[in-house]
């Protein structure tokens, strides 16, 4: 009995050897202020070379993914392997659960995944894979293959690296947190880059969501050869935005073609010979590189769209009166208020024609269908208008934003537009104001509650922001257009002054008179 207790005494004075030298090593690594990096290779050589391992991983987690950081005894393709989400596996349960395992023989483990393939599950080999926790949450894991041992070597190689994951922990949050901070920062840059290619017409006003998808399917189309096919109410700017898409093509030309005025032939469009063969060039041959606009596609006769559904197949087409073929590369963009589904099943437009227009389609929403970009609309036609009839009137009142934003506007942004040049006119004052707005406005919003309505087209959150952008336009005209002062009187910080400055899009400037 008293060997036993002397073998027992010295394994454990081994134990405390081992320990001791691997936590030495370790913190004479960190006070190097070894980079996390190195950190991580150090201590993976520093375990092969005090306890003998086979293999060693340092994972760390991205988002519901761990990557391995660091291995020893692993080759480049099995370190790509080696990719987890969280809760998948041994090691990904130890991410998930912050709970460390310890596997005497692996080949006896079912929910052992071997997905880097290093080990021959026929040989006895023992697996440990720890947490690496920080702030309550794992941010990696540390693992470690060795020769098959018994139980009481592997309790201790177990808590040795409990011990070294909580040392490596503090050090490795730094790596941890510079990856999410890359992630944001790449994410970020991917959205600013996505809005900076995202084609945005001058004198298109609007930030809304609804806004934002007419301007990523806009960037689509204009990536692209075919036709365009814009759907929207009237007033909403589809020629407008039609326009932008010029500026992609080689010549920058735009023509319009009025469907409802054109012949039933379209000789306006496909050209013709006169009675003394002089020949009248079409649209189709005038803007030849450029971009022609079908206004209100479902007004043409079925004539015109058989010979345009041929056109878009083939880029050629026939004069309205000879049988001379003639070659265009015109884009041709079609738009129509109309539904033109229910015009295909009636029989009343061309299927093919249909077929052709409607592989790149923009949804233009309606206005009421954006009412957080109103406000933003109503000042740059404030803006626009100010300018043309050489006014200065500085603001918007908060009676006057109120009905706009009660208002359904049936006539759409070009409503709207005629709404502010008219108040515009009339307005004597600095401010335009609930008197200066058009009767049909007047009357929807008489008797309603303008901060408070029930109706179902009120938005809630415009209200908000146009309240908002009414005491801080009232408090930047108080204070000449300072900001500071502003934020000061409305007991809100200057960054947040400025934020809402931004956001809503405030002048300070005119206000400093």
């Amino acid at each position: 009995m008293k060997k036993v207790r002397e073998v027992e005494k010295c394994g454990g004075e081994d134990d405390i050897s081992l320990e001791l030298s691997v936590l030495h090593n370790i913190s004479e690594s960190i006070a190097r202020r070894a980079s996390p990096e190195e950190l991580m290779e150090s201590t993976l050589e520093m375990l092969n070379s005090q306890m003998g391992l086979l293999r060693g991983t340092i994972t760390m987690r991205d988002g519901d993914w761990l990557f391995i950081e660091a291995a020893h005894g692993m080759t480049e393709s099995q370190i790509k392997r080696g990719v987890y989400r969280v809760g998948e596996g041994i090691t990904g349960k130890v991410a998930q659960t912050c709970k460390s395992v310890a596997i005497l023989d692996v080949a006896k483990c079912g929910e052992f995944l071997n997905r880097t393939k290093t080990r021959k599950l026929s040989q006895k080999t023992s697996f440990i894979c720890v947490p690496v926790v920080y702030m309550e949450q794992a941010i990696g894991t540390l693992s470690i293959d060795r020769p098959a041992t018994n139980e009481t070597e592997l309790a201790r190689d177990l808590k040795l690296l409990e011990t070294i994951a909580n040392i490596l922990a503090d050090a490795l949050s730094g790596l941890y947190l510079r990856q999410s901070e890359r992630n944001a920062l790449l994410e970020e840059n991917r959205k600013l880059k996505s809005e900076l290619n995202m084609l945005r017409p001058a004198g298109v006003v609007g930030n809304s969501g609804a806004m934002q998808e007419v301007y990523k399917a806009l960037s689509s189309a204009a990536e692209k050869t075919g036709a365009v096919f814009m759907r929207g109410k009237a007033g909403t700017g589809k020629e407008l935005l039609s326009r932008a898409l010029a500026e992609h093509t080689p010549e920058k030309t735009f023509g319009v073609a009025n469907c409802a005025g054109l012949s039933h032939d379209g000789a306006e469009i496909f050209g013709f010979r006169t009675e003394t063969r002089e020949l009248r060039e079409g649209l189709l041959e005038k803007y030849d590189g450029g971009i022609l606009f079908f206004d209100e596609v479902s007004e043409l006769s079925p004539e015109v769209q058989e010979k345009l559904s041929r056109y878009l197949k083939t880029s050629k087409f026939s004069r309205s009166n000879t049988s001379e073929t003639v070659s265009s590369k015109a884009r041709l963009v079609f738009a129509s208020a109309a539904d033109v589904e229910v015009l295909v099943e009636e029989g009343k437009f061309l299927p093919s024609l249909y077929s052709e227009i409607s592989k790149n389609s923009v949804h233009i929403p309606s206005l009421s269908d954006r009412k957080s970009d109103i406000i933003l609309l109503a000042e740059y036609f404030l803006e626009k208008y100010n300018a043309a009839y050489r006014k200065n009137i500085r603001r918007i009142s908060t009676p006057a934003i109120n009905m706009m934003t009660l208002y359904p506007w049936p006539g759409n942004v070009r409503e709207l537009e005629n709404c502010v040049e008219r108040a515009v006119i009339s307005s004597s004052d600095s401010a335009i104001s609930g008197h200066n707005l058009p009767f049909a406005i007047r009357s929807f919003c008489k008797g309603k509650n303008a901060l408070v309505s029930r109706a179902e087209d009120v938005d809630f959150t415009s209200l908000v922001r146009s309240f908002e952008r009414e005491l801080i336009t009232e408090a930047l005209k108080e204070n000449r257009g300072n900001a500071a002062a502003a934020a000061r009187d409305l007991h809100i910080t200057e960054r947040i002054i400025n934020h809402k400055i931004k956001r809503y899009a405030v002048t300070p400037s005119w206000y400093k008179a």
